[in-house]
């Protein structure tokens, strides 16, 4: 097992991160114009944010895919942090409305069921699919599941349309 950086070496790593934040910093454009989150063929779709998952399926039907939680996603004793998940199912529903054709939304609830364990470096599949919409309330369910069909985790949740101006 290898053994935790030295002070030094994690101060050299943050003043990097820092350097390339201040590099990258003149080319910062308006939302709706930087590719960050807006590609579709990368991994967490050129997010850095955003879990490096890869969508298999698209389309009205519903949503899927394909990833890894890493070391870096850690929570403890080799499994997933509890918190990326809700990350990893709010991400998706952003995907679904939109697959769906439904019109701009937020989140107004996301409920987790939290079934077995995630564990990290093993692939697994996200999908999901609209339940319902009524008015501007969109229902959905999503599911995560292992390659064996194992569900670890699951969520229903509602996006609300924004009203005409509304951030």
């Amino acid at each position: 097992m290898s053994t935790a950086p030295t002070p030094e070496a994690t101060v050299e790593a943050a003043e990097r991160v820092e350097a390339l934040i201040d590099l990258l910093k003149p080319f910062q454009v308006p939302e709706g114009l930087a590719p960050a989150g807006r590609v579709m063929t990368l991994p967490g779709r050129g997010s850095l944010l955003m879990l490096p998952w890869t969508i298999e399926k698209f389309d009205a039907e519903g949503v899927r895919s394909r990833g890894v939680f890493r070391r870096y996603h850690l929570g403890g004793n080799g499994a997933a942090h509890g918190g990326t998940l809700p990350l990893l199912f709010d991400d998706m529903l952003g995907l679904i409305q939109h697959a769906y054709g439904r019109p701009i939304s937020r989140t107004a609830f996301l409920h987790v069921n939290y079934r077995k364990i995630t564990p990290l470096d093993t692939e697994l599949v996200v999908e999901g699919s609209v339940d319902r919409v009524e008015g501007r309330k969109t229902f959905i369910n999503a599911v995560l599941r292992d390659l064996e069909g194992n569900v670890l985790a699951d969520c229903n949740a509602l996006m609300l349309q924004l009203l005409e101006g509304q951030p």
